[in-house]
């Protein structure tokens, strides 16, 4: 394991993502959506550095591969979100890699009648996109490679490191742990 972005950096790199929604918004109200699971651990540090009006809310986005669905077909569960109608949007996420699941994500927040969406995200993995949209906040460009901590993980463990790491390819394929 390899720690690409230290706590401290983090820190400073949602102090910074706080600030620019903190202009953007000013004292107009926002609804923060979290992205389950990854996000929780980036959603507790930012909204307690916002300043405007807050609504807070979760939802799920999964993609299935294997015996049910080979496709990679996403599926989201709004069950959790509070109403968007009319509202400002902000959807945040862990981290940008292909951006299929954030464009999926801004189409249905449209169609549940949002006023506006943008989206946050920690990191932004370079070179893996694989659709149009880009999020409109984004803390650290990394590489190509498997990242946790920080909320996100290898088989829900890591979530709970401080800093974000890459694990190399012997780990993953032991079974890190």
């Amino acid at each position: 394991m390899r720690t690409l972005i230290s706590q401290s950096q983090l820190e400073a790199g949602v102090r910074d993502l706080a600030a620019q929604l903190n202009r953007q918004y000013d004292s107009r109200p926002l609804t923060v959506l979290g992205v389950l699971t990854g996000s929780v651990v980036l959603m507790a540090d930012l909204i307690r550095q916002l300043e405007m009006p807050l609504r807070v809310g979760v939802l799920q986005a999964r993609s299935y591969r294997g015996e049910a669905t080979t496709s990679g077909e996403l599926v989201v569960n709004i069950d959790l979100m509070p109403a968007v109608e009319g509202r400002e949007v902000l959807l945040l996420d862990d981290i940008f890699d292909t951006g299929r699941t954030l464009d999926e994500l801004v189409r249905r927040m449209h169609e549940c009648g949002a006023a506006s969406v943008r989206s946050m995200v920690l990191l932004t993995k370079v070179g893996r996109c694989e659709v149009d949209y880009r999020p409109d906040y984004s803390a650290f460009d990394i590489p190509n490679e498997f990242v946790v901590g920080y909320g996100l993980d290898y088989d829900d463990h890591y979530r709970n490191l401080p800093f974000v790491a890459a694990l190399d390819p012997e780990e993953i394929a032991a079974g890190a742990q």
